[in-house]
């Protein structure tokens, strides 16, 4: 047979039932029920026949707390998370902080609690994120301008019903949002007009990095497409993630994630360029970020001391090198032989240069595209050249962009006077 288990607020209820009846005294009572005199005072003066739930725990919280927030520091939170409704705690209290820094404001964890108190912040499931995929072969941006990123956000509907497909622009070591650009179905004419705006503006970076999706890549060797041609012509190094690896791109990526939220469709083009425009501003020299310390980006970001040039230099090829130009067909000739390379390269020189005595390596300035063979004249399959290119990739011409000082140990650059 099981012990009878009795809870503590049966027991008030019970002990307070008996000592009112008369029939026994609060001394008998509280021996039987293993308490102490005090306690058995305690809960006589707690008795309240009008509460039916006086015999239950009472809640332990203190009423008051000597560190608790004080109510207009809470109010200035709330006011500035609602006018910055995607803004999260970490990025609130660095604005807060930067700002006015005369207040005490509460910390990170602290400030999330009292937005979910108020019921600004939706409790969310946790959901497990994949490991990042490793990318030590891309370039590591240590400086303004050695790594800027390029995509479309996305298309969209318009009010009108027109399409829009938005061309962005950042900075990778500074987060800086150098071009948010409302186009409809953009082609590689927009892409170029967008680029020579801000090469003109900005100056050159040291490397371009892409999707391998239109219009910055084809299925052409190498990848080029007529705009990375055109940037390595200017000695900039076209660089492009891995397929299906979108993390490779993460900051450029999560920055599409907030424009989604912020801008919303307009009714027209111009109305929707307008609100992009805003988002720029805003997240260019207000917004807090947290990968470079909550500070928003505009205070790391300085133009590029390599200016634009209005005219393209030509591509100068080393003496060791057969050059060949590229014929309106795409194709050169190569020994009595037309082998077609790329139309992206029409127009422009090609360099060869021996492996051994049967194999060459196709190059556009710095950039292997394929390997031939000689004897029989055809270009190498991709797997098979593949092998000879990573041998090949470490000996570039030094005709492309200067080398990228990736080896150099990390700097921490000033913040720009304002």
């Amino acid at each position: 047979m099981p012990w009878k288990e009795t809870r503590v607020p049966e027991q008030r209820s019970m002990f307070v039932t008996l000592c009112r009846t008369g029939c026994y005294s609060k001394s008998e009572l509280c021996y039987a029920l293993n308490i102490s005199r005090p306690t058995g005072d305690k809960w006589l003066a707690r008795y309240d026949p009008a509460d039916r739930g006086w015999p239950e725990d009472r809640p332990r919280a203190p009423e008051r707390h000597p560190n608790a927030t004080p109510e207009e520091v809470v109010a200035e939170i709330l006011a500035l998370r609602d006018a910055h409704p995607r803004w999260g705690p970490r990025k609130l209290r660095a604005y807060l902080a930067d700002h006015f820094p005369d207040t005490r404001w509460p910390a990170d964890s602290t400030l999330g609690h009292l937005l979910q108190v108020a019921g600004r912040i939706p409790r969310r499931p946790r959901v497990p994120r994949p490991a990042a995929w490793p990318s030590a072969q891309l370039t590591v941006p240590l400086a303004p301008n050695d790594v800027w990123y390029a995509d479309l956000k996305g298309w969209f509907r318009l009010g009108n019903g027109q399409r829009c497909d938005p061309i962005t622009f950042s900075d990778g070591y500074s987060r800086y949002l150098l071009a948010c650009h409302a186009a409809c179905c953009p082609t590689a004419a927009d892409l170029r007009a967008v680029s020579i705006e801000l090469f003109r503006r900005y100056g050159l970076p040291a490397v371009i990095r892409t999707d391998n999706g239109a219009p910055f890549a084809t299925t052409a060797p190498g990848g080029l497409s007529r705009e990375s041609v055109w940037w390595i012509k200017l000695g900039i190094r076209p660089e492009r993630i891995q397929p299906g690896r979108p993390q490779q791109n993460g900051s450029h990526e999560r920055m599409h994630g907030t424009l989604k939220l912020e801008v919303w469709p307009q009714a027209d083009l111009p109305a929707q360029q307008q609100e992009l425009d805003r988002f720029q501003q805003e997240y260019n020299t207000v917004r807090p970020h947290e990968g470079i310390g909550q500070r928003p980006p505009a205070r790391l970001y300085l133009p590029s001391p390599r200016p634009f040039p209005e005219t393209v230099p030509p591509v100068i090829y080393p003496l060791t090198m057969q050059v060949r130009q590229v014929r309106h067909d795409g194709m050169i000739k190569w020994r009595g032989r037309h082998l077609f390379v790329s139309e992206c390269l029409i127009g422009e020189p090609v360099g060869l240069a021996p492996v051994d005595d049967r194999l060459w390596v196709l190059y556009f300035a710095h950039l292997p595209l394929a390997v031939l063979d000689d004897a029989t004249g055809q270009w190498l399959p991709r797997k098979q050249a593949r092998q000879h290119l990573r041998t090949v990739a470490a000996h570039a011409t030094g005709a492309g962009p200067p080398a990228h000082p990736r080896h150099l140990p990390p700097r921490t650059l000033p913040e720009k006077d304002s």
